[in-house]
Parts: structure tokens; sequence; C-alpha cells
């Protein structure tokens, strides 16, 4: 078999990643030194390769940025979602729904207004992504703290630590969460009737409840890499137990703390929305896509496009999260054939 020149080696060279990986078409040049990639730089480019991932990705920067700067897209578009248009003849004063097709669609309000109360949809979508971010956020994040600690601590120092830290993942995932996070918002939101405690109570059930599904997770990868040799290595020239944990450990769990990050975001945005749709959730006037279900079960029927567009936000962002982390996930696992 005759191979049609150096340049289809270069190719497969720099495919691989290699620069100069001994070839040398004119024959008078020193080989160059072969250049290899880190494992970050191979994962970003499988992930890159993977056109799914990467649309779900910028699906998620997207809606990043529309929470993130929902205000000055407010004054742009000219609407503000918190503006009631009962009296401005948007509504049927019979009804109180909105006149015209598709709930009230015009070059004003772009996506109608909602019934009753004239708000207009597309500011009060905005202004829910901005909600379902910040406690999906917030109540992942508190999660992650709470499972990579205790995960770490019980899966390095094993013994009792890990039987009670254990015994305690068993049985906090044994409790009926949702059934927990009524309780515990209901009592707390009568008894103070503030808005940022409802928030905080919807983060810390959120969070609290779900930190044993990642400590699990990392108890097992710690379990496995504090016998490996960079681990005995570092214990062997003195290194204490926090500098090994914080130092060797931690850095080789990145990958699976990101995947379950990505995973758990969406989950939580699906709580938030649900303990709005029951009620008990963000309080009015504070936007809510489960709220603005909620809110627009009674009128499906003459206005199904209120129920539509929250449900379709719903789903496009928790299936954008899900695509992105699967990817992830691939990207980053070395034995994957993606």
């Amino acid at each position: 078999m005759t191979l049609s020149g150096p340049t289809e080696l270069e190719a497969v060279a720099a495919e691989d990643g290699l620069t100069g990986a001994g070839l040398d078409p004119e024959g008078d040049q020193a080989p160059q030194a072969i250049q290899g990639r880190s494992l970050w730089s191979i994962a970003w480019r499988r992930l890159r390769r993977d056109k799914v991932a990467m649309a779900g990705g910028i699906v998620i920067v997207l809606l990043v940025l529309i929470a993130v700067f929902a205000p000055l897209l407010q004054a742009l578009y000219g609407q503000d979602y918190q503006t009631l248009h009962q009296t401005d003849g948007l509504l049927d004063p019979l009804d109180s729904m909105p006149k015209g097709a598709l709930g009230g669609v015009s070059g004003a309000h772009w996506l109608g207004v909602t019934p009753v109360t004239g708000q207009d949809i597309l500011t009060l979508l905005m202004y829910g992504a901005r909600t379902s971010l910040i406690i999906a956020g917030l109540a992942t994040a508190l999660s992650l703290i709470l499972g990579v600690t205790l995960g770490l601590t019980a899966g390095y120092f094993r013994g009792w630590v890990d039987l009670l830290i254990s015994r305690t993942m068993d049985v906090l995932l044994s409790f009926p969460t949702l059934l927990l996070s009524i309780a515990l918002i209901t009592v707390v939101g009568y008894i103070s009737g503030a808005e940022i405690v409802r928030f905080e109570i919807i983060i810390f059930v959120l969070g609290f409840f779900g930190w044993p599904y990642i400590g699990r997770i990392v108890r097992g990868q710690v379990l496995s890499l504090r016998e490996k040799e960079f681990v005995e290595a570092a214990r062997s020239l003195g290194a204490s137990n926090l500098r090994i944990m914080f130092r060797e450990i931690i850095p080789n769990l990145i990958g699976p703390i990101l995947v379950y990050t990505t995973l758990t975001i969406p989950n939580n945005m699906l709580g938030e929305a649900g303990l709005s749709f029951l009620g008990i959730g963000v309080i009015p006037p504070t936007p809510s896509w489960g709220q603005m279900l909620s809110d627009a079960g009674q009128y499906f029927q003459i206005d199904p496009l209120y129920l539509f567009l929250p449900g379709l936000a719903i789903f496009i962002s928790v299936l954008a999260f899900n695509l992105f982390g699967d990817g992830l996930r691939d990207a980053l696992d070395p034995k994957s054939g993606r």
C-alpha cells in the first residue's frame, strides 16, 4: 500500500493534537517536539463535536443573559410586568379576557397579556426566568457545598465517620421531600409573611434534601481516589489530610461535580415551578413560571397561549440543561465512544 504523501500524515497528526510529530516534508527541517493536549482541552474538543449539547449550551447562555438583563430588556421592550392594563382597553369588560386573537397579541404586546390583570406575558416570562434560575442556582450551590464536603469526609476517613454520614444520607433520601416542602413553606409563610423568607425556605428545602445524591457520588469517587499513587505519594511527603483532600482529591472530582450541577439545576427549576404551581412557591407579584401555569389553568379553553408559553419555557430550559449535561458527561468520560 502506498501513502499519498506527508500531507496525510500531517492531517492525522493535527487531528490527534500532535504538531510536527517527527514529520519532515521538506527533508531539511528538524522534527518538532510533540505537543500534547490537557484533559480539559480534550474534553472541550469532544464537547464541541456534540452539536446537540452545544445547542443546549447556547440556550442556557441565552437564558442566563435574559435573566441577568431582564430590566434592560424590559426597558427596551417598553412594557413593565407590574403594569396592569385592566382599564387600557386590552381586556373585554364583560369577562376580563384579552381582546383580539392569541390572547391579545399585538405590536405593543408581542405575546399578549394575561386575563383579568392584563399584565404583559413576555416580561413575565423574562422575570420568571430570573426567579427560576436564582432559586435553582442557589439550591444547587447549597447541595453541592454539603454533598461535596460530607461525601469527601465520609470517603476519605471511612470508619465511623463514613457510617454516620452514610446513614444520614439514607434517612434524608427516605423523606417525602414534596410533602415536607409543603409543610415547611406553609408554616413559615404564615408565620413570617415575608417574600424573602419564602425564597430562603424554598432554596433550603430543595438544596438540603438534594445533597445526599451528590454526596453518594463524591463518596464513591473518593473511596477509589484515596488509594491512588499520587495520594500515597503526598501522604509519604508529610502532607496533611486537609491538603490531600482539597489539593489532591478535589481537583479530580471537578468533572463529576460539573455534570451533577448541569443535571441538578433543571430538577430544582422543576421543583420551584411545582411548588409555585401548587400555590406555596414564590408569592405574587413576583413572577414565576409555575405560578403562571397555575393561573392559566382556568383559562386554557379560552386563552390556550397563556398556558402554552410558560410550559414551553420550562420545557426548553430543562431540556437544554439535560442535553448539555449529557454531552458534558460524555466529553469528560475518556471511555465514551462519542
